[in-house]
């Protein structure tokens, strides 16, 4: 297993990914917690599970044993072929589970190599030298040596010592540097640059700009150092966000809250299975992409079956450009997935904020880059929510004598996850809904990234300064964030197409009605990946995956629909060197044919990458989807313009999408759901009366 399941008292948070210092232990001990609804058992792994503790530090002995000093960059579960899979599962897991493997991305004397470990036989069965464009994901202990370096580099205290600071206040942070059309093999590196704490911990708040370290993570040396100007370093005042360190005047404390579920919560979780009201799924943990939903399945009361709705899904990649193009900045392109690692970056959950009293934590493991296993405490939270939202309801005044008020209130199970990629926290649900929707979100929080200036008023401002003045000496960049997701939907079985369904107005003709325009639906298949790119907000459009092979019993397609949340969409040109390497944001929905291969949208090398193994890429080819097992890649974005209210710390932000049934039940799925167990609360008002 690869996970704990425990209620846990907080734990300490973690350092962000980018300036993380290295974890200095390893936990090798398997901690089991049990409770009336947990159950996690030892039992035979799950074709999907993640690698265990024990079955990484395997894998770790199986290379190491044949190939010394290597540095270790990516282990997860080699995934079996889908069909493997889903045959397992319609024998009910009787049979014995495909072999387990593990897909490890390595650097071995300057060169990337990819192996695939078989576990069962404790062998390598495949061992490959990757020869093409890009890198793997940088590990934490090679970015704290990079920055560790810097600090220390003779010419670096010089310019420190003239602009009068102090170097044991200096953080160093390591940032990829892109690709802009540099021919021929290049150095794998990063640029340094720097943040000053020296009366505050909001480093971000704080940068030193000007000094950029240019260092070779394989020679681990400094190959280039520029000093380009000075400027003032923003004041720390004002800056720190921790609560022990805010001064008068205090908002309004509200009154206390929680949640209470005197009987237990409602899901159940055995090894990565979870089971709740209707819905079951698979939960996975990957270095790269955080949170795995597999398999999930809702029960239809009608059919007396689960009818499979999903089979994969997790976030492909995080693409961050901003738009500053000074020396320091124009290069700040980012891939939090591909380069740094959206599991690999993922904090440990705080009880009590992070997620509710009723929140079930999970860990999770990784791999440092000695291969040897890292536990990730808290690394999700499952919990139920009620937020006093309300599923269904209706009152009827228009029969005579009578009223009639029916409602139901509405109750979700959320996944949560939390990744601190540098000075930005996202903050990762999946939310299961009675009513066979998911909900999918991701919130921003954390730091903005922001430049030093002389500018201390807008007045003052008479250039393109690429941001927003947000304090004295404190600019803060305009930038993207687009999250793209891969959802391997499989409604209903795995043989489905993508409808594209117009909505068109319609003008009346010849006096037919008095009205003078409605309008109507034009139904179209897509046949190719070329029919399929969609961008959102052109033109009002439903868009659903159906199984053409399945129908209602009035003769409807069973489905889901696509509800985005977003309609945002890239402004930088497509031979901007930034946006062909982030060509997946093109288009806010793409659909693909199934292909194992085709997981991480920016190409399985992200860094220094060069656009020739994008989601964009591969849908040249044009291939047939319609009726065939397909996959949607759906991208959530936001335009960010920095605000005085986002300094010096930024209330969170949020978008996402929902995935809704639409003609997959014969009628209302949650007509016949009843409501939860009413608790009983002696001091809870229930009357405006009843209020002090």
């Amino acid at each position: 297993m690869a996970f704990d399941i425990h209620f846990p008292p907080p734990s300490p948070m973690a350092p962000p990914c980018n300036t993380l210092l290295l974890l200095s232990f390893f936990i090798f001990s398997l901690s089991i917690f049990s409770t009336a609804s947990i159950h996690n058992h030892q039992h035979h792994h799950h074709p999907l599970d993640p690698l265990s503790l024990h079955e990484l530090d395997r894998v770790r002995t199986i290379i190491i044993a044949s190939h010394h000093n290597i540095s270790f960059h990516y282990v997860g579960l080699d995934e079996p072929d889908k069909s493997t899979v889903l045959s397992w599962l319609s024998r009910h897991t009787a049979a014995k589970p495909p072999p387990r493997r593990a897909l490890v991305i390595a650097r071995l004397n300057h060169q990337t190599r990819q192996f695939i470990v078989d576990l069962s036989t404790r062998s390598i069965v495949s061992d490959e030298i990757y020869g093409g464009s890009g890198y793997p994901i940088l590990t934490f202990e090679e970015q704290t040596a990079a920055n560790s370096l810097a600090l220390s580099y003779a010419p670096f205290r010089t310019s420190v010592s003239k602009r009068g600071l102090k170097v044991e206040e200096i953080v160093g942070l390591s940032f990829t540097v892109g690709w802009y059309g540099e021919e021929g093999r290049s150095r794998r590196i990063v640029k340094v640059m720097f943040c000053y704490l020296d009366g505050s911990v909001n480093l971000y708040m704080r940068p030193i700009e000007g000094i950029t370290v240019t260092v070779d993570l394989d020679e681990m040396k400094v190959i280039a150092y520029l000093d380009r100007l000075t400027v003032t370093v923003p004041k720390a005042n004002g800056t720190d966000y921790r609560e022990s360190e805010q001064k008068p005047p205090f908002g309004p404390r509200l009154k206390g809250i929680t949640v209470v579920q005197p009987d237990g919560p409602s899901f159940t979780v055995h090894g990565h299975q979870i089971s709740w009201g209707n819905w079951e799924f698979h939960l996975g943990f990957d270095m790269r992409a955080g949170p795995i939903i597999s398999l999930a399945s809702i029960y239809d009361v009608e059919q007396q079956k689960q009818r499979r709705v999903l089979y994969r899904g997790y976030i492909s990649e995080l693409f961050v450009p901003y738009m500053d193009l000074s020396e320091e900045w124009y290069y700040r392109t980012f891939f939090d997935a591909g380069e740094y690692g959206f599991g690999l970056c993922s904090i440990p959950l705080q009880p009590l904020t992070d997620c509710p009293q009723n929140a079930v934590f999970m860990d999770g493991y990784v791999t440092g880059q000695n291969g040897s296993p890292v536990n990730m405490t808290n690394v999700f939270c499952i919990f139920e929510r009620y937020a006093g939202n309300i599923m269904w309801r209706h009152t009827e005044a228009g029969i005579p004598g009578k009223l009639i008020t029916e409602a139901r209130p509405e109750v979700s199970l959320v996944v949560r996850m939390v990744s601190a990629v540098g000075n930005y926290d996202y903050i990762i649900d999946w939310e299961f809904l009675q009513s066979g929707s998911m909900k999918l979100s991701i919130g921003l929080s954390g730091l903005l990234e922001v430049r030093g200036t002389e500018y201390t008023h807008v007045d003052q401002i008479h250039e393109e300064v690429y941001g927003t003045l947000l304090a004295e000496n404190t600019l803060g960049a305009h930038h993207d964030h687009f999250i793209t997701y891969h959802l391997d939907l499989d409604v209903d079985g795995d043989a489905n197409s993508f409808v594209k369904t117009h909505l068109q107005k319609k003008v009346v003709s010849h006096n037919r009605s008095p009205r003078r325009s409605y309008w109507t639906v034009n139904s179209e298949t897509a046949k190719t990946e070329s029919d399929a790119k969609i961008q959102l907000g052109l033109k009002p459009v439903e868009l659903l995956v159906v199984n053409p092979n399945k129908r209602t019993k009035v003769g409807n397609f069973v489905g889901y629909r696509l509800i985005p949340g977003s309609t945002v969409g890239p402004l930088l040109s497509d031979d901007d060197y930034s946006q062909r390497r982030g060509a997946f944001t093109k288009y806010n929905v793409w659909i693909t044919p199934y292909n194992k291969s085709e997981k991480w949208v920016g190409g399985l090398y992200t860094d220094q990458s060069r656009g020739d193994d994008t989601l964009a890429h591969w849908t040249l080819r044009d291939r047939e989807i319609q009726n065939k097992d397909i996959v949607m890649w759906y991208t959530v974005g936001f335009h960010h313009l920095p605000c005085q209210e986002d300094f010096p710390l930024m209330p969170t932000i949020s978008g996402g999408f929902e995935l809704r049934p639409s003609n997959f039940f014969e009628s209302n799925p949650v007509l016949k759901v009843k409501p939860p167990t009413r608790v009983k609360w002696s001091s809870c008002p229930t009357l405006m009366t009843d209020l002090p």
